[in-house]
């Protein structure tokens, strides 16, 4: 790397100048050592500027669902390379309800999974001392802006023989109901249950309140291991049996439960608001529609959500707000971290390329790897990056 280069060149000046200083015997001999020792006491300032992080510990962490290991690793990888010894994100990987009161408390200086606005709910928790967790913390970036989609998948062949091709339809037919409760996960209690999220995640709790919102009363979720209920949401949607199932990009994901293709993307009439039905914690965080108010439509046509057909802007009511995928990070880290910081705020990632990696993770590909070479791929803007870290030093 760069840096091995300059400080093994370091390392040789240095040798040189002693070398030099044990075979002198006069004064112009001296004298003569001196522009080497200020040679090397100028590459030391610039390994120094090349490396700010250099004798600095960082502790980061990653949430505990695989499609953010990819940013997390890369992440670790360019603060390494402004000469921060960064732990192993897999170390410490954590729901986010245990998440971000470990970075308040300083047990962990910062993680690149969270999900905005959903997890702002996690923000006013309040510690031991009084204080809230979000007094302790900073969203910092723009890492990807938008970039979660989020919603609910239905087995194609099952939408089109009974015409359910939104929630609602789902709750209130029938004969829709009776088929589904035939196989879910729960079978023959009369309510469709469907393949939610594990618990922790935060989007069970926005399910729950949705579930609520929308009157969905003969719906409910299944709360479970993810990777364990999505295996069964795609042998079901194959084989054409009905089933229902929460996903998001960028994943994988879509590449087994496929828009258009096994599934449809299913539509909502009513899209959340910030009045936390069901009284969870946290809940009036849970809004869909934004800021605007317009939030929860997602720019999806009728090939792969049936129901954009009954909307006039032809885009999919799909009831989730794309999230924003941000790095969060203890205040007195950042403080401490200038570099860091810099750094933190400055990283932009595609969603097609972070989409593109947890493919490759799926199939074997380690993320240490994919980040290693995503970053020799990106050199160019990754060096601009690090150059701007190292100004901000």
């Amino acid at each position: 790397m760069r840096t091995k280069r300059l400080t093994k060149l370091l390392l040789l000046l240095a040798a040189f100048a002693l070398f030099a200083a044990a075979c002198g015997g006069d004064d112009d001999a001296t004298a003569e050592t001196e522009a080497p020792a200020a040679t090397t006491e100028a590459m030391v300032e610039e390994e120094m500027s090349m490396t700010p992080g250099e004798g600095v510990s960082v502790t980061m962490g990653r949430a505990d669902w695989s499609t953010g290991y990819f940013q997390a690793e890369l992440y670790r990888q360019l603060l390494q390379e402004l000469g921060y010894t960064v732990s192993d994100p897999a170390e410490l990987e954590l729901g986010p309800n245990n998440g971000y009161i470990a970075m308040a408390e300083g047990q962990m200086d910062f993680w690149a999974n969270s999900w905005y606005p959903g997890h702002l709910a996690w923000l006013a928790g309040e510690l031991p001392d009084g204080s809230l967790v979000g007094d302790h913390l900073s969203i910092v970036g723009e890492e990807m802006i938008a970039g979660g989609l989020q919603g609910f998948l239905v087995t194609k062949s099952f939408a089109d023989e009974y015409g359910v091709y939104t929630m609602d339809q789902l709750n209130d037919n029938a004969d829709a109901l009776a088929a589904f409760d035939a196989t879910d996960p729960v079978p023959g209690n009369g309510i469709a249950d469907i393949f939610g999220c594990p618990e922790s995640w935060t989007c069970d709790n926005i399910i729950t309140n949705q579930i609520a919102f929308s009157g969905w009363d003969n719906i409910q979720q299944t709360i479970a291991g993810y990777d364990a209920m999505f295996a069964q949401a795609v042998d079901a949607a194959n084989e054409g049996v009905p089933m229902v199932a929460y996903t998001w990009t960028p994943s994988a994901y879509i590449t087994e439960l496929r828009p258009g293709d096994n599934v449809y993307w299913m539509g909502v009439n009513d899209i959340l608001d910030d009045s936390n039905p069901a009284d969870q914690e946290g809940g009036t965080e849970h809004n869909q529609r934004g800021e605007d108010g317009t939030g929860g439509f997602a720019a999806i046509g009728p090939d792969q959500c049936p129901s954009a057909a009954d909307q006039e802007s032809g885009q999919c009511k799909i009831g989730w707000i794309a999230a924003d995928i941000l790095v969060t990070a203890n205040n007195d880290f950042l403080a401490a971290n200038p570099a860091a910081a810099s750094l933190l705020e400055t990283v932009k990632l595609s969603v097609i390329e972070v989409s593109l990696a947890n493919v490759e993770q799926g199939e074997g590909a380690s993320p240490t790897d994919l980040a290693t070479d995503w970053i020799a791929n990106n050199r160019a803007t990754v060096d601009a990056w690090l150059d701007a870290a190292r100004a901000a030093a």
